[in-house]
């Protein structure tokens, strides 16, 4: 008898979209996003068998099911992977949905008279948390003495080149002049969740992800696509960025005090367009791949 419970979304954009909106409309109130930790720790979601980190919008969609049913473990499998390495998914316990891509092969006519990128096709597959499972244990985590996430956040931010301002009444990046300006890290408050130099390193990295975008760099556009929506989605970006970046740092996320203006446009534009957060995401994804390459040399294994 199979011990999982799967779902089959007539839509995976549409799955994951609802999810992703609903667990918005849930935090309204607090100004909280479901991609921001609260009180577990933040760490991206990894695969249990590859120990690659997942991408993306299934980031998103992992964290918040974790977040609902507080499992303790970032490392996640599908049923087969969990099968491979010895472990059990417990009866009736159900997946979390997560997408990937898989190329579209092309006829040899098509190879002919088409030399652009291949083209891919969205598929989906579920996958369990560590918590949902028996006869595994995770692997033992090196402990790296005398570690601080904000001497790490530092470096990463000088190491990418980025230009950084201090002393200014406001967060933001000026792409006229090319600079990050930032308040001083002693202008900035905690919460029950986040220290003072977490919630300054949140920002930070926020205006980082913008900074990403320039024109000389990656080019980032909306206008186009998402048209008077553009600068919503350009702080969709931002904030998933930050948040992807806040996980791989192992700072907590906070949420910016200028959610609350945000909030209607990136709901009115995912009610809109089921693939908006999926392409968001993607564009976040894009822009952390680009500062972690800046900063270190090093390329992100992508995860299945």
């Amino acid at each position: 008898m199979t011990a999982a419970v799967l779902f089959q979304p007539t839509n995976p954009y549409t799955a994951i979209t609802e999810k992703i909106i609903e667990a918005m409309k849930g935090d309204l109130r607090a100004y909280k996003m479901p991609w921001h930790t609260g009180d577990m720790p933040a760490h991206l979601p990894v695969n249990a068998t590859t120990d690659a980190p997942y991408h993306g919008v299934n980031v998103l969609s992992l964290w918040i099911d974790a977040l609902r049913k507080q499992y303790p473990s970032w490392y996640w499998a599908s049923y087969r992977q969990w099968q491979l390495v010895g472990a059990q998914v417990r009866k009736g316990e159900r997946g979390t949905l997560i997408v990937f891509y898989k190329p579209i092969e092309k006829s040899v006519a098509e190879d002919a008279s088409d030399a652009r990128t291949p083209r891919y096709v969205a598929r989906v597959s579920w996958v369990f948390n560590a918590a949902q499972v028996e006869g595994w244990t995770p692997p033992s985590l090196p402990i790296e003495a005398g570690f601080r996430a904000d001497e790490q956040a530092d470096a990463f931010v000088s190491a990418t080149g980025a230009r950084v301002r201090y002393g200014f009444h406001m967060a933001r990046y000026r792409r006229d002049l090319d600079d990050i300006e930032m308040p001083s890290s002693a202008w900035f408050t905690g919460s029950a969740t986040s220290s003072p130099v977490q919630t300054f390193y949140a920002t930070l990295l926020h205006e980082l992800t913008h900074w990403s975008g320039a024109p000389h760099r990656l080019g980032r556009e909306f206008g186009k696509r998402f048209g008077d929506q553009a600068y919503a989605m350009e702080e969709l970006v931002a904030e998933l960025g930050a948040a992807f970046l806040c996980a791989a740092l192992g700072i907590a996320n906070e949420p910016r005090p200028d959610h609350a203006a945000y909030l209607s446009s990136w709901l009115e534009i995912l009610n809109r367009d089921t693939r908006a957060i999926f392409f968001a995401a993607s564009r976040a994804q894009e822009a952390v791949e680009y500062l972690d390459g800046l900063a270190t040399g090093r390329s992100i294994e992508q995860c299945d």
